[in-house]
């Protein structure tokens, strides 16, 4: 996954007493750890609360690149299954799921900017801001 930012995450190390590094999860390795630490993401135990999908929506709002790839990994390794073992009907639905999901992030207002940089525009004046909802009368 793509570094988007110019600070690092956190080492693993520095979690809280109990805490599972996300590592510690069948397919994850340090890059897709530290891509989780990026977008707010510091344990296995936060990461499975979450589940595969929004986790997955995080990343891309903090700005990682989607891949189908490592969107699968991601599942079968919160199912504790081999990264490879999903075929047919199965790789299918998730293909949907990610282009889901991969489309709700490119509609997002700030998507392709760099996470807080909409925030800094909207309060230069610079975009657009987002719409309200609506205040119930």
């Amino acid at each position: 996954m793509t570094e988007r930012t110019a600070s690092p995450p956190p080492p693993a190390q520095d979690l809280p007493a109990g805490r599972t590094p996300i590592s510690a999860i069948r397919n994850l390795g340090p890059a897709t750890e530290a891509a989780f630490r990026r977008a707010g993401i510091a344990d296995a135990e936060t990461l499975r609360a979450l589940g595969a999908d929004a986790a997955y929506a995080r990343l891309l709002a903090a700005g990682e690149r989607p891949h189908f790839i490592g969107y699968y990994v991601l599942v079968m390794g919160l199912q504790g299954r081999p990264w490879n073992d999903c075929q047919g009907p199965e790789k299918a639905a998730l293909r949907a799921r990610f282009d889901a999901i991969k489309a709700a992030a490119a509609a997002r207002p700030d998507a392709g900017l760099a996470p807080g940089m909409a925030a800094a525009l909207d309060a230069l004046g610079v975009v657009e801001p987002r719409p309200r909802a609506a205040r119930p009368e």
